[in-house]
């Protein structure tokens, strides 16, 4: 950890590094300053930030990171990250570097002040290519929220201030790519020529739920599908066997087996979706808090089906089947599949999140059962 203080023109303005427990506890409280009058804002659960950032995160195997803290006198104004991932710059660059979690009141020297901070030290890293945000990769929380503020965010998507595209664009950064949410109302039907394709090779498919049972090697399934799904995409970065296992234990025991559809083809296991009850819809009365009572409402409300939105945020075919009519059978199918038991359990409505803006296939899907685009993320890039 570095142990420089930018000081900015203004006196007491300054950006400190986080280098001990109590400046890392302070920088996981600074959303609690910039939402204080943000009815939208849904508090995350102090406990899982507070892993996120620990050295339990397998994330940490192959980056590092740095994080700062801007203050005005002693009142934090907001907050920055700046990483190195390996498995990254293995894929796409050695000399990248990602900024992430920024969070500001709308303050353009405070920007400014936090961005110089994190382009130094990435710069100290070799990096001369800068992507973000990202909270720590593109497979967690990414993005800079640019419409759709009007609602809440859902289970594992972030949520952002009206300024904070602006200002990011201001120091520089410009748009790489958006990231697209969708939202289906559960009673969607298939078109006639939707339904034309699903009857011709519905008798070649089989579906399944999770065999819980085997929860390890069902977990091995999905990643390896989606590995493959997603390995041409844009900005791409493998699920390793121990992120996706983190992932998977975090979220066991608030998802039932049938959110869970997997599409196998011939014996083989070729596609699937995954369905999360949304919990943020518990986790706005909790502050951040799980203790004395929190995990009690959390688990009450799954058992008894008091949650009503949800989310898809992991879903792939593979491969081969893409860009075909059987392809587009496989994605309809699980969706269906999955929908069906989503409504059994008072599901009402979900968010697909995210979807990459260029992919076209995935957005005819969506426009052919009329579900509107409601929300949009932005990655931003720049060269230093």
């Amino acid at each position: 950890m570095t142990t420089s203080i930018y000081n900015s023109p203004s006196d007491n303005l300054t950006v400190v590094p986080v280098s001990s427990r109590r400046e890392l506890k302070a920088f996981i409280q600074v959303p609690w300053h910039i939402y204080s009058d943000d009815p939208q804002w849904i508090p995350p659960l102090l406990l899982e930030r507070r892993l996120h950032f620990s050295s339990f995160n397998p994330y940490f195997k192959q980056a590092k990171w740095q994080a700062w803290i801007a203050f005005r006198g002693n009142h934090p104004v907001g907050r920055i990250s700046a990483q190195i991932d390996q498995k990254h710059r293995n894929l796409h660059g050695k000399q990248s570097g990602q900024f992430g979690l920024i969070e500001s009141v709308n303050d353009p020297e405070v920007f400014a002040a936090l961005f110089n901070a994190c382009e130094i030290w990435l710069k100290g890293q070799n990096s001369i290519n800068i992507s973000g945000p990202f909270n720590f990769s593109i497979n967690q929380e990414c993005g800079v929220l640019v419409s759709g503020f009007e609602t809440p965010p859902v289970i594992l998507m972030p949520h952002a201030r009206e300024w904070y595209g602006p200002m990011i664009e201001e120091n520089g950064y410009v748009p790489a790519m958006d990231l697209l949410a969708y939202w289906i109302n559960l009673d969607f039907k298939a078109s006639r020529v939707m339904s034309s394709i699903v009857n011709r090779y519905k008798k070649r498919i089989h579906l399944r739920c999770l065999r819980r049972k085997k929860f390890k090697e069902e977990l091995e399934i999905l990643r390896n599908i989606f590995n493959d799904a997603w390995s041409t995409n844009w900005g791409y970065l493998p699920f390793s066997k121990e992120e996706f296992a983190e992932l998977g234990n975090s979220l066991r025991f608030f998802i039932p087996d049938n959110f869970i559809q997997i599409a196998e083809l011939n014996g083989e296991a070729v596609a699937f979706i995954v369905v999360l009850p949304n919990i943020n819809e518990v986790l706005r009365a909790l502050d951040g808090k799980l203790f004395p009572l929190g995990w009690l409402k959390l688990l009450k409300a799954v058992k008894n089906k008091d949650i009503r939105t949800g989310r898809v945020p992991l879903m792939g075919v593979r491969k081969k089947y893409q860009n075909s009519p059987i392809g587009m059978a496989l994605s309809f199918m699980v969706c269906s599949a999955a929908r069906d038991h989503a409504a059994k359990n008072g599901i009402e409505g979900v968010e697909m999140s995210w979807i990459l803006e260029n992919n076209k296939g995935m957005r005819n899907i969506l426009d052919n059962v009329g579900s509107p685009e409601y929300k949009r993320y932005r990655i931003y890039e720049k060269k230093i």
